[in-house]
C-alpha cells in the first residue's frame, strides 16, 4: 500500500466522520441557542432546561438518521476489508 492510499483513506475516514457527526452537532447547537434565548427572556436558570432538551433532539435525530448511518459505516468496513483482503 502506498503513502497515497493511506492518505486517500484518512481522509475518505475523517470526511465519514464530519458526514456522521454533524447532524447530532447541528441540532445540539440549534437546540442550545433557542433554549438559551428561552433561559435569557425568562431569567429561567435551570441547568437541567439545557440537558433534557438537547437529549431529546439528538434521540430523534438518531431515530431518523440510524439506518443511514449504519448503512454508511456498513459500506465504510466493506471497503476497508476489501482493501486490507485485496492486498
Amino acid at each position: 500500500m502506498t503513502d497515497l492510499q493511506v492518505l486517500d483513506i484518512l481522509y475518505y475516514t475523517f470526511q465519514l466522520a464530519l458526514r456522521l457527526t454533524m447532524p447530532f452537532l447541528l441540532t445540539s447547537m440549534v437546540v442550545g441557542i433557542v433554549i438559551a434565548i428561552f433561559q435569557a427572556a425568562t431569567q429561567i436558570n435551570e441547568q437541567t432546561m439545557t440537558f433534557v432538551p438537547k437529549f431529546l433532539a439528538i434521540l430523534a435525530v438518531m431515530g431518523f438518521m440510524g439506518s443511514t448511518i449504519l448503512a454508511a459505516l456498513q459500506d465504510f468496513v466493506r471497503q476497508m476489508i476489501g482493501l486490507i483482503v485485496g492486498g
